[in-house]
């Protein structure tokens, strides 16, 4: 087999393996998004510190910055109600695996 049939090959299996591991990954999410603000949404369990305990709420905040260079106003948040979450483990549901709070936000 040519060589570089083989590099190509392994590059583009690193591509895929990394692509499905951040598509795995929704602990974080933008939900809805406009020119001026938007919604996002991270995980968190009343278990372990509650929303603002949640090990993802920085990464939430620091999308909003990432959005909002200039700053931004919380219009509204609160515990987000909507689709059931997928457990990989058979027999959970949602209120197992976490619950989802949402930032409702708008960029100065």
């Amino acid at each position: 087999m040519d060589s570089r049939i083989r590099n190509s090959s392994a590059a583009l299996w690193f591509v895929v393996a990394g692509a499905l591991l951040i598509g795995c990954s929704d602990a974080v999410q933008m939900a809805h998004e406009t020119d001026t603000g938007g919604v996002v949404t991270y995980l968190y369990k009343e278990e372990r510190g509650g929303p603002m305990g949640s090990r993802h709420r920085n990464e939430a905040l620091q999308l909003i910055d990432k959005k909002c260079p200039a700053g931004y106003f919380v219009i509204r948040d609160g515990e987000v109600k909507g689709n059931a979450m997928i457990s990989s483990q058979e027999g959970q549901t949602d209120e197992d695996v976490g619950r989802r709070w949402g930032i409702q936000f708008r960029c100065k």
